[in-house]
């Protein structure tokens, strides 16, 4: 504002000073005498000022046409000249226009316009580097991968565009299902780019599955130190790792490195609950029960599962069924009211033959939350109280349409395990698994043939013996009824 002000008086101060200038050349009374070539010529003071400007402006007009002329004569000679400056700005001109054009029709998905349009600018611009990005991807929207690989190849020659070059192929390559080709080439785009989160989320997808964790676990923490991924969820995944990595060296029968990577594995992640048993079990063979039952119950409390139990009671394998449902309630303490609590206090009532304390045990489960566990224990307990095969029979009935439970369910594409895994075998999305109920779609239901056996074999030994119902149940529930899906397991025996 003050700044336009000041613009405006000076050029007032101007105007006024050209005008008092000029009214002080009128008045003046003076001559101006010039003499040329023997001739002389009187001037006023206003028409030699004129003159002057004039002839000022014949010797700039006069200096740019000797210029024009020495431009000309240079042009003609090859050299850059104003002339071949012009040419050259109409030529970027028409190229980036081109390049406009081609990066409109690559959006809306005209690939063949594009790589036309990508080829005039190249043909204007000679910039290799941002046309052939356009043609590449052009090439793939149009279905010709072998054009698109060429120009990825030729991007690898140029240090600017050699990450770009390297990813898309490492995304061909992966398209074509040539998953080690393609984690050579992840490699190799995180080595020129390691802060890429893209290239990063790849690479640690391919090393988990080809099950290389310890590289897994160093793309992690560049993940983490890049600030691309949380600190809870890189512990986490840190963990799974962790545990993957110790299953490996499990089976390569290196015991003592399998029990510090178990143990790792926990550390840093309680709640893991593969970590949770596999540390339990390995504090199991060392003789420390007591660090055993404290990491299992930790994980319990986080997220009751039968497996956890399975392993709690492999703490102490001789002890009575009496024992074992007193220590056993150590550990449900503080999820006394969850549904799995429940059905392993009755599983252990059955063991003990108490089948009244079954019954309170497993409570209005079988309505709020039937299941097929839960119902087949209802008919385990109905058989132990000496009830009609036709009611066994029914409880039975109800558990082959019943829902399967909490399983293991990929986040990702809901595919259902049998047991966990790292690595979903369906979509092979990496830490996805969750203990939980499968969606209604993905639920598998048993089929006759498959409970038939039991249930034949069950009924058709009409002895009220205490053992062949504990033998009946174990086999139900333990022994994957419905399928090989089945992850839940009868933790007593």
């Amino acid at each position: 504002m003050v700044w336009s002000l000041v613009k405006i008086l000076i050029f007032v101060a101007a105007v006024i000073a050209v005008t008092l200038g000029v009214s002080q050349l009128l008045e003046t009374s003076g001559e101006v005498r010039i003499a040329v070539a023997n001739q002389e010529y009187t001037l006023t003071p206003l028409v030699a000022l004129v003159g002057i400007v004039v002839l000022l402006f014949a010797f700039w007009v006069t200096l740019k046409l000797l210029n024009l002329l020495v431009a000309i004569f240079r042009f003609l000679n090859g050299d850059e000249t104003a002339i071949s400056r012009y040419f050259d700005r109409s030529r970027e001109r028409k190229g980036f226009e081109a390049l406009a054009d081609g990066l409109m029709a690559l959006a809306s998905g005209e690939g063949r316009t594009a790589m036309a349009k990508a080829a005039k600018a190249e043909k204007y611009l000679k910039r290799p580097e941002l046309t052939n990005l356009i043609t590449a991807q052009a090439a793939e929207q149009s279905g010709d991968t072998r054009k698109a690989q060429e120009v990825y190849k030729r991007l690898l020659t140029d240090e600017r565009t050699r990450f770009v070059g390297v990813r898309g192929i490492m995304k061909q390559k992966l398209s074509e299902g040539d998953t080690d080709t393609a984690l050579k080439l992840a490699e190799k785009a995180f080595a020129l780019k390691p802060k890429h989160e893209e290239t990063q989320d790849v690479l640690l997808k391919l090393q988990a599955g080809s099950e290389d964790w310890s590289g897994a676990r160093k793309t992690l923490n560049a993940k983490l130190k890049h600030g691309s991924l949380p600190r809870d969820v890189h512990k986490r995944r840190d963990a799974v790792l962790a545990l993957s990595e110790a299953k490996e060296i499990v089976e390569d029968g290196n015991t003592i490195e399998a029990r510090e990577a178990a143990i790792e594995a926990n550390r840093l992640s309680p709640d893991l609950i593969p970590a949770a048993i596999m540390a339990a079990r390995t504090y199991i063979d060392q003789g420390k029960k007591r660090y055993a039952s404290r990491v299992l119950k930790k994980a319990w409390d986080v997220q009751p599962h039968p497996e956890l139990a399975a392993t709690y009671a492999e703490v102490e394998p001789e002890e009575t069924p009496q024992a074992r449902i007193k220590r056993f309630k150590t550990l449900i303490k503080a999820s006394a009211d969850h549904a799995e609590s429940k059905m392993l206090m009755a599983e252990l009532n059955i063991a003990a033959e108490d089948f009244p304390e079954a019954r309170r045990a497993l409570g209005g489960l079988i309505e709020t939350d039937p299941t097929a566990r839960s119902l087949t224990i209802m008919a385990a307990i109905e058989r132990g109280e000496g009830s009609d095969d036709a009611v066994v029979r029914a409880w039975l009935t109800k558990a082959l349409s019943a829902s399967r439970g909490p399983q293991w369910v990929c986040e990702n594409c809901s595919q259902v395990h049998g047991t966990w895994e790292p690595v979903c075998n369906n979509c092979q999305s990496f830490d996805t698994l969750s203990w939980k109920e499968a969606p209604k779609s993905e639920v598998v239901p048993a089929s006759g043939a498959d409970m038939l056996p039991l249930i034949v074999g069950a009924l058709e030994d009409k002895s009220d013996e205490v053992e062949v119902v504990e033998e009946h149940v174990v086999e139900v529930i333990s022994a994957d009824v419905v399928d090989a899906e089945d992850a839940g397991s009868e933790p007593t025996k």
